[in-house]
């Protein structure tokens, strides 16, 4: 299981080796170090910490700098749970970078989508809309009967309108590309969630 954590930056495209051009998304991926290892017998489960980026030590609480143990003044922090069997054979202080990946693996990539605000059931559902004749005149957008005649009230779960996005999003088996090690970037064959700048969970099986 190889995993890091990366940043979306924007959609492109590619052309592989039998010229085919294919829409792609390039992911900055910075060094990552494992900040803390936990296993069955000390924690329950086992899983790996991984840090990124940095910022300045005055904006980082002391428990984080104490947590972090002066191996760098990190950004974001993302734990990656292993199976109860599975061994990683990290430990703290060990860099990660995109050269993990190879060309051709097949990745999930997590990471929030964006956020809309509140909309309507046309724009959050795909509703269809009533017609634009016949006397619908402002009526073209709205819901229409959401069925609750029996009981009355509104049933969980009726789709209606509503806050859209930020939600956490995974995009299963999506292939690697291209890697670029000189420049720390991940090239991945389709769109993933978020907007430029959203933290990503890539993980490979």
């Amino acid at each position: 299981m190889k995993f890091i954590i990366g940043t979306k930056q924007n959609m492109t495209q590619f052309f592989n080796e039998d010229g085919v051009v294919v829409p792609a998304t390039i992911i900055s991926v910075p060094k990552s170090v494992v900040t803390q290892v936990k296993t069955v017998e000390t924690d329950g489960y086992n899983a790996i910490q991984l840090a990124s980026g940095e910022r300045k030590e005055k904006n980082i609480s002391k428990a984080q700098l104490g947590h972090f143990n002066k191996i760098g003044n990190f950004r974001f922090i993302k734990e990656f749970r292993l199976k109860n069997d599975e061994t990683s054979g990290l430990k703290v202080g060990d860099s990660l970078l995109v050269d993990i990946f190879d060309t051709g693996d097949n990745i999930s990539v997590t990471g929030i989508s964006k956020g809309k605000g509140f909309q309507g059931g046309v724009k959050r559902h795909g509703f269809k809309g009533a017609p634009n004749t016949h006397g619908h005149r402002h009526d073209t957008r709205r819901p229409g009967s959401i069925g609750a005649t029996g009981p009355q009230r509104v049933f969980k779960g009726t789709r209606m309108a509503g806050r859209t996005g930020s939600d956490r999003i995974t995009v299963k088996n999506l292939e690697v590309v291209a890697v670029d090690v000189e420049n720390g970037q991940l090239l991945v064959k389709g769109a993933v969630p978020g907007r430029r700048g959203t933290l990503l969970e890539i993980i490979s099986a």
